[in-house]
Protein backbone atom coordinates (compact mmCIF):
# COMPACT_ATOMS: atom_id res chain seq x y z
CA UNK A 1 0.00 0.00 0.00
CA UNK A 2 2.89 2.35 0.78
CA UNK A 3 4.30 1.90 -2.71
CA UNK A 4 0.91 2.78 -4.20
CA UNK A 5 0.69 5.93 -2.06
CA UNK A 6 4.23 6.96 -2.97
CA UNK A 7 3.52 6.44 -6.64
CA UNK A 8 0.18 8.23 -6.48
CA UNK A 9 1.21 11.20 -4.40
CA UNK A 10 4.92 11.45 -5.23
CA UNK A 11 4.22 13.18 -8.52
CA UNK A 12 2.15 15.85 -6.78
CA UNK A 13 4.71 16.25 -4.00
CA UNK A 14 7.41 16.97 -6.58
CA UNK A 15 5.17 19.25 -8.64
CA UNK A 16 4.17 21.30 -5.58
CA UNK A 17 7.73 21.53 -4.30
CA UNK A 18 9.13 22.64 -7.66
CA UNK A 19 6.37 25.14 -8.39
CA UNK A 20 6.78 26.59 -4.90
CA UNK A 21 10.51 27.05 -5.44
CA UNK A 22 9.96 28.57 -8.87
CA UNK A 23 7.38 30.95 -7.39
CA UNK A 24 9.99 32.16 -4.89
CA UNK A 25 12.48 32.73 -7.71
CA UNK A 26 9.93 34.66 -9.78
CA UNK A 27 8.91 36.72 -6.76
CA UNK A 28 12.59 37.56 -6.23
CA UNK A 29 12.79 38.78 -9.83
CA UNK A 30 9.74 40.98 -9.33
CA UNK A 31 11.00 42.33 -6.02
CA UNK A 32 14.30 43.29 -7.64
CA UNK A 33 12.81 44.92 -10.73
CA UNK A 34 14.33 48.28 -9.75
CA UNK A 35 17.68 46.95 -8.51
CA UNK A 36 20.54 48.10 -10.76
CA UNK A 37 22.41 45.27 -12.50
CA UNK A 38 20.00 42.60 -11.21
CA UNK A 39 19.73 39.70 -13.65
CA UNK A 40 16.35 37.97 -13.98
CA UNK A 41 16.60 34.24 -13.29
CA UNK A 42 14.44 31.22 -13.89
CA UNK A 43 14.86 27.46 -14.01
CA UNK A 44 13.81 24.68 -16.34
CA UNK A 45 10.75 23.27 -14.59
CA UNK A 46 10.30 20.42 -17.07
CA UNK A 47 13.87 19.15 -16.67
CA UNK A 48 13.68 19.43 -12.87
CA UNK A 49 10.36 17.56 -12.82
CA UNK A 50 11.68 14.86 -15.14
CA UNK A 51 14.70 14.33 -12.88
CA UNK A 52 12.50 14.29 -9.78
CA UNK A 53 10.23 11.64 -11.32
CA UNK A 54 13.23 9.53 -12.35
CA UNK A 55 14.45 9.73 -8.74
CA UNK A 56 17.81 11.02 -9.90
CA UNK A 57 17.33 14.12 -7.77
CA UNK A 58 16.59 13.43 -4.08
CA UNK A 59 14.72 16.08 -2.11
CA UNK A 60 17.87 17.03 -0.23
CA UNK A 61 19.65 17.79 -3.52
CA UNK A 62 17.52 20.89 -3.87
CA UNK A 63 19.70 22.62 -1.27
CA UNK A 64 23.15 23.81 -2.22
CA UNK A 65 25.93 22.76 0.10
CA UNK A 66 27.74 25.59 1.85
CA UNK A 67 31.28 24.30 2.32
CA UNK A 68 32.64 27.51 3.81
CA UNK A 69 30.98 29.92 6.24
CA UNK A 70 32.06 32.82 4.00
CA UNK A 71 30.03 31.49 1.05
CA UNK A 72 26.73 33.16 0.31
CA UNK A 73 23.55 31.17 0.81
CA UNK A 74 21.69 30.25 -2.34
CA UNK A 75 18.32 31.93 -2.77
CA UNK A 76 17.09 28.89 -4.65
CA UNK A 77 18.64 25.44 -4.68
CA UNK A 78 17.54 24.88 -8.27
CA UNK A 79 19.69 27.74 -9.54
CA UNK A 80 22.77 25.58 -9.92
CA UNK A 81 21.52 22.56 -11.83
CA UNK A 82 18.52 23.87 -13.75
CA UNK A 83 18.86 27.61 -13.45
CA UNK A 84 19.53 30.12 -16.17
CA UNK A 85 19.54 33.85 -16.67
CA UNK A 86 16.69 35.12 -18.77
CA UNK A 87 17.62 36.56 -22.14
CA UNK A 88 17.30 40.32 -22.14
CA UNK A 89 15.00 41.61 -24.88
CA UNK A 90 15.11 45.25 -23.80
CA UNK A 91 18.16 47.34 -23.04
CA UNK A 92 18.07 49.07 -19.68
CA UNK A 93 20.60 51.68 -18.75
CA UNK A 94 20.87 50.37 -15.20
CA UNK A 95 21.75 46.82 -16.32
CA UNK A 96 18.59 45.27 -14.84
CA UNK A 97 17.13 42.50 -17.02
CA UNK A 98 13.76 42.08 -15.24
CA UNK A 99 10.84 42.63 -17.59
CA UNK A 100 7.70 42.98 -15.52
CA UNK A 101 5.35 41.72 -18.24
CA UNK A 102 7.38 38.53 -18.65
CA UNK A 103 7.59 38.07 -14.88
CA UNK A 104 3.85 38.59 -14.37
CA UNK A 105 3.01 36.02 -17.04
CA UNK A 106 5.48 33.48 -15.62
CA UNK A 107 4.26 34.14 -12.06
CA UNK A 108 0.60 33.67 -13.04
CA UNK A 109 1.33 30.55 -15.11
CA UNK A 110 3.28 29.06 -12.22
CA UNK A 111 0.51 29.90 -9.73
CA UNK A 112 -2.02 28.16 -11.99
CA UNK A 113 0.28 25.14 -12.23
CA UNK A 114 0.45 25.05 -8.42
CA UNK A 115 -3.33 25.30 -8.04
CA UNK A 116 -3.83 22.54 -10.62
CA UNK A 117 -1.42 20.24 -8.77
CA UNK A 118 -3.31 20.87 -5.52
CA UNK A 119 -6.65 20.12 -7.20
CA UNK A 120 -5.38 16.92 -8.80
CA UNK A 121 -3.75 15.79 -5.56
CA UNK A 122 -7.00 16.44 -3.70
CA UNK A 123 -8.92 14.30 -6.20
CA UNK A 124 -6.30 11.55 -5.94
CA UNK A 125 -6.59 11.54 -2.15
CA UNK A 126 -10.38 11.40 -2.38
CA UNK A 127 -10.10 8.44 -4.74
CA UNK A 128 -7.68 6.63 -2.45
CA UNK A 129 -9.93 7.33 0.54
CA UNK A 130 -12.91 5.82 -1.27
CA UNK A 131 -10.84 2.70 -2.04
CA UNK A 132 -9.85 2.37 1.61
CA UNK A 133 -13.44 2.82 2.79
CA UNK A 134 -14.64 0.24 0.32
Amino acid sequence: MTVRLDRSLGFYENALRLTSQRQQLLASNIANSDTPNFKARDFDFNAAMKDALNHSMPTSAMEMAQSNSLHLNSENGLAGKYGFLRKNTQNNQDGNTVEMDVERVAFTENALRYEAAISFAHEEIKGLASIVQG
